[in-house]
């Protein structure tokens, strides 16, 4: 898996490589800015009406100007409530958005990436990719970026008020600027520190949590109740230890902004008052710099907390700014796409039929992640119609074959020919429309028997989906739902048994009529009463087709044209049942110990 903690520090916050995204909205963003830009100007003006009211009418004791004051005052609360309005919807607007094409952009590029990559990165750290890390930039892109104008205008604006209307005061209140500064960014440090534990600490049991409902049969099978609670115990006490240490220094650090305005504001009202009794200034102006003390240490901590916060966002953006670069290892030249058209864009009118002549050419291949071959000039030709099986012990390296006939990896040297031509002058996705592929583990998208078994065949009719359930003996599980093919799987198909998952997904590949068909172990989750069922109409679905079967029980691939014996990654033999039977080698082996088992297990 990639790590996290090794990520470079991009310039200016990483907004370049974001960038593209951002681009298409920048005239939202402008408007965006210039009427954050304005609301703090507004902000910063509020204060000189009650100067006003204090110098004119209170001191002079008239209130012939009062209603034009209020008047004026009215007018521009009404208009700051609308500018804030339309700043907020422009922050909302702008984050949905971009969040949206970040996630497509993430979600689609993930669609071209070869299986090694998920082999190397777990699926937690692709999901947080995806939302988290596309979720935090949106936020950085909208509100952070609002945060930063809406603060640095305000304190703008209030300096340059507070000097216009007198130097010594405006010194008086901005002197303790620089120590709530230093103040603040010590304090952000620890936070930050503290608020990653905590953050941590939340992912930890959130994990227990998934564990604890996921594995509950294990963990009553195994009578493990106690120790699950007892780290969940731990786990939730360190979190309430570091969530109270980061509430006390929360606390502090507020208070601390809170004296330092407290002592701004004390300043102003010993110097203000001498030059207000002194007559040099009037009362009206010193609660204008009453107003500002107060206010002008919370912008300034707003600052830095924004400029912590994308800080820390540039890993996220670094993170998925490298998701983003990843190029797959296998992948469509540009004379191929040219011609074929994407995985997104596919031009079907330039579609050759496929007819399923499969031939190795001298094939070695090694792993993106291994260290040696585990194929070595290997040539194999698989005629139109064959049925090629593959067998041998668990974990010794039957799908690399499957792997490479389906290009979900490319040969490190020779080539795999798909009706005479090497299969990287035509498209992947033309070759994966003429693929059914059915996994020893079933999985089922949530929604309904009907959506799932046309994931192939979009346009496929009510009559062709019966009859692919009826060719696979599905029919009857279908028709005992209460809603037939509309009825609902759940996740992952968790509302049906692993039989009736296998089953299904037999269906969904037959369903497609596909050229080439694949069938990874996929009797073995079924009984034998069913597993004959299905035999027989693998029986009868292959024909005609290539087919790849890799086989758990070797009794049902006794009649297949070549078998590929494969063991410790390699292929070590192959011929047909009866020519291995004879070699007496390491098929045989395998036969004869299944044979044994089978026995043994009848005579108990």
């Amino acid at each position: 898996m990639e790590e996290e903690t090794k990520t470079r520090v991009l310039p200016f916050f990483g907004i370049p490589a974001v960038l593209p995204f951002i681009a298409k909205y920048r005239k939202r963003i402008i408007v965006m800015i210039l009427m954050g830009v304005i609301s703090s100007a507004i902000d910063s003006i509020y204060p000189l009406f009650n100067r006003y009211v204090l110098n004119h009418n209170i001191a002079e004791g008239t209130l012939d100007t009062m209603p034009l004051v209020i008047g004026g005052y009215v007018a521009l609360l009404a208009f700051q409530t609308w500018d804030n309005y339309v700043t907020t919807y422009l922050c909302s607007r702008v984050e949905l958005w971009v969040n949206r094409d970040l996630r497509d952009s993430a979600f689609n590029h993930l669609q071209t990436l070869s299986f090694s990559y998920f082999n190397q990165n777990n699926v937690g750290y692709i999901h947080a990719r995806v939302l988290s890390d596309t979720g935090r930039i949106g936020e950085l892109v909208s509100w952070h970026m609002m945060d930063m104008v809406w603060n640095s205008s305000y304190v703008i604006s209030v300096a340059v008020v507070m000097f216009l209307t007198n130097v010594r005061l405006a010194c008086l209140t901005l002197l303790l600027v620089p120590v709530a500064i230093v103040v603040i960014i010590l304090f952000q440090r620890v936070l930050v520190v503290l608020n990653r534990h905590v953050r941590e600490l939340n992912s930890k049991i959130t994990g227990d949590f998934n564990e604890g409902i996921t594995g509950v049969r294990q963990i009553k099978t195994l009578a493990a109740e106690e120790r699950m609670q007892r780290e969940f115990e731990k786990d939730t006490e360190e979190m309430r230890s570091y969530s109270v240490k980061t509430a006390h220094h929360s606390a502090l650090f507020s208070s601390s902004v809170t004296f330092l305005s407290a002592a701004a504001l004390s300043l102003v009202l010993w110097q203000g008052g001498y030059l207000t009794m002194d007559g040099v200034m009037m009362i009206g102006t010193l609660s204008v710099f009453m107003s500002y003390a107060l206010g002008i240490m919370e912008p300034f901590q707003n600052i830095i907390s924004t400029i912590t916060a994308l800080i820390q966002i540039q890993v996220n953006i670094e993170r998925l700014d490298r998701l983003l670069k990843t190029e797959s290892d296998v992948a469509d030249t540009p004379e191929v796409v040219e011609k074929y058209g994407d995985t997104f864009h596919p031009k079907k009118e330039n579609w050759e039929e496929l007819q399923g002549e499969i031939e190795f050419r001298d094939v070695s291949f090694m792993y993106p992640d291994g260290d040696e071959y585990v194929l070595e000039h290997f040539n194999l030709k698989v005629p139109k119609g064959a049925n090629v099986a593959i067998v041998g012990e668990t974990g010794a390296g039957k799908s690399t074959l499957v792997n490479l006939v389906c290009r979900f990896f490319e040969p490190t040297k020779g080539q795999v020919l798909i009706d005479g031509r090497d299969a990287r002058e035509r498209s992947q996705l033309w070759l994966h429309s003429h693929i059914g592929y059915v996994l020893q583990t079933p999985h089922l998208f949530t929604g309904t028997v009907r959506e799932n078994l046309c994931y192939g065949k979009p346009d496929a009719t009510d009559e062709e989906i019966w009859n692919a359930l009826r060719l696979v003996s599905a029919e009857d599980i279908v028709r005992r739902m209460e809603k037939g093919l509309d009825s609902e799987v759940g996740e992952g198909g968790g509302m049906l048994s692993t039989g009736e998952r296998q089953l299904l997904s037999f269906a969904r590949a037959i369903l497609a009529d596909p050229r080439i068909l694949v069938l990874d172990e996929a009797t073995s989750s079924v009984d034998t009463v069913t597993e004959r069922t299905i035999q027989e109409a693998i029986e009868t679905v292959t024909r005609g087709r290539t087919s790849f079967v890799i086989a758990h029980r070797l009794s049902t691939i006794a009649d297949a044209d070549v078998i590929l014996a494969v063991r410790d990654g390699k292929i070590v033999e192959q011929g047909t049942h009866h020519e291995l039977m004879q070699q007496r080698g390491y098929y045989y082996q395998l036969v004869m110990r299944q044979y044994d088992h089978l026995s043994s297990n009848m005579l108990e």
